[in-house]
């Protein structure tokens, strides 16, 4: 069942999404080579805190720390330490936000230093998925149609969208109905309503779509050892067209 929201609670989200938001940039600014992920989640959860709102990983399920930091071939769910950035490194960083109750939900991946052409251009073409998948939160669209605008930009540069990993709504609770692939048919699936909430989320790999769980139980990386990005918004469907609740940081303005 999807769970629609009223305009309030969408204001909640919104109002989630301006910390995370600010969040994501500040991680932005900071993450520079010689700076540790757990430095940057110790940052984070800081920011998180003086602003109001509650780092809605930490805990979720067991998970350790306030962010997600993914590393190079390490797709998503990569738990802060000791881990040393390096110039050359792309850097996933994915960030859950609770206030008043409701969850936004944001990532954006970031170049360490000066990157490679290839990996410079992943990156801009995960966020272009991610922006035509956005296009189309719109009222009488269908959710295959979000699934194959992200899966169209994503395979038309010649990389792969992950395929067991997916997008979700998110509200009140971090995961909700219905789950969102990064690939599928335009034209299936339920029609977009009004108050729905989703995160959107791409997650693209120069490689193949294949991916396995680390011994850590948590971070996931490609097969084969392609890098990887991942960029996300939370998207509200009003009557005005989308809404993008979670600022521009993570779209990489």
């Amino acid at each position: 069942m999807i769970v629609r929201k009223s305009a309030a609670e969408i204001e909640t989200i919104a109002a989630a999404g301006a910390i995370l938001s600010g969040c994501l940039s500040m991680l932005a600014a900071s993450a520079e080579p010689g700076v540790t992920t757990k430095a940057l989640d110790e940052m984070a959860e800081r920011y998180i805190r003086e602003h109001g709102g509650t780092p809605t990983f930490k805990g979720y399920r067991g998970f350790p720390k306030s962010i997600c930091a993914s590393p190079n071939d390490m797709v998503v769910h990569g738990i802060p330490g000791k881990y040393r950035l390096r110039a050359g490194d792309i850097l996933s960083v994915d960030v859950g936000v609770t206030h008043d109750g409701f969850i936004a939900d944001a990532a954006l991946t970031l170049p360490i230093g000066r990157v490679s052409v290839q990996a410079t251009r992943l990156m801009e073409t995960t966020r272009a998925a991610l922006e035509a998948g956005i296009e189309h939160c719109r009222p009488g669209a269908r959710l295959g149609d979000i699934s194959h605008a992200v899966q169209e930009v994503a395979e038309g540069a010649g990389y792969s969208v992950v395929r067991s990993l997916v997008g979700h709504g998110v509200g009140r609770q971090m995961h909700e109905d219905p789950q969102i692939p990064n690939f599928g048919e335009a034209g299936r699936g339920p029609r977009l309503e009004t108050g729905m909430v989703f995160a959107i989320e791409p997650m693209v790999n120069v490689g193949g779509h294949e991916v396995f769980v680390a011994p850590d139980g948590w971070s996931i990386h490609t097969a084969d050892g392609s890098l990887s990005a991942h960029f996300e918004h939370t998207v509200a469907v009003t009557d005005d067209g989308p809404r993008v609740l979670t600022g521009q940081a993570a779209g990489g303005a």
